[in-house]
């Protein structure tokens, strides 16, 4: 069973916060021999970031010139290089122990993959792989990946693109690929494709792909993680 975490329009910082409290939560009953039953899959639409990956040395004027156009940038452990997250896009992070389903990372990148080239296919859309990661259309980027894995427990995920403004990646080369373009679900359906609209399909072709079932996180859990979260977020604050 793998719990479903919808946390609406949420900032880049908090949402990590989030997968690193679910991820030592795995890791500590690893840790301690025990089998984690915390599987978790997080769904968010994030303020405008910029991120990149672990690979990634952008100079300090490129980001000062990203950050003044009113997004975040953010430098984070997973693979992968720069891309841009903002709202109407569907991003999930699942936050898995690869033990329950399959130890390979590569077949987790081929499911994250599968599961969005299913999501098109329901809505029409010939959604294919390429030489580089993620999901196309044609020669356009879709969907992007960036994961990180430790233990087999995964964090960071799949940017899927609903309906979201495309001309934020005119600023920067997608993952670091020169002369591809991105599109959208609705770009390409012609019909507005909104986050929530495309959240049941994803939920439905993600069990399909992964073999589980899903079902909303318990409240309790929520308030639980969100107080560390926030008790941790004053404690900089107070420190800085």
């Amino acid at each position: 069973m793998v719990k479903v975490w919808k946390l609406g329009l949420m900032s880049y910082d908090t949402a990590l916060k989030i997968q690193t409290a679910l991820a030592r939560k795995h890791l500590d009953a690893i840790l301690k021999g025990q089998d984690s039953l915390c599987d978790t899959l997080l769904l968010v639409e994030h303020k405008p970031v910029f991120t990149v990956g672990i690979r990634d040395d952008t100079p300090k004027n490129e980001i000062m010139r990203l950050r003044a156009l009113g997004a975040e940038f953010r430098k984070t452990n997973r693979g992968g290089l720069i891309t841009f997250h903002g709202p109407g896009q569907l991003v999930a992070y699942p936050v898995i122990n690869l033990k329950h389903f399959k130890t390979s990372v590569k077949w987790y990148v081929n499911s994250l993959e599968e599961t969005v080239i299913n999501v098109c296919d329901e809505i029409g859309i010939k959604g294919t792989r390429s030489p580089y990661t993620g999901v196309w259309v044609d020669d356009n980027k879709i969907a992007a990946i960036g994961i990180h894995a430790s233990r087999y427990v995964t964090t960071h995920g799949i940017s899927l693109n609903c309906d979201n403004d495309l001309s934020w990646f005119n600023n920067i080369d997608p993952c670091g690929i020169e002369d591809k373009g991105v599109t959208s679900l609705t770009k390409e359906s012609g019909t507005e494709w909104p986050v929530e609209k495309v959240t049941p399909i994803f939920l439905k072709c993600f069990n399909k792909v992964f073999g589980c079932e899903t079902e909303e996180i318990d409240f309790k859990t929520q308030e639980e993680i969100l107080n560390g979260v926030y008790k941790n977020l004053m404690t900089q604050t107070v420190g800085s």
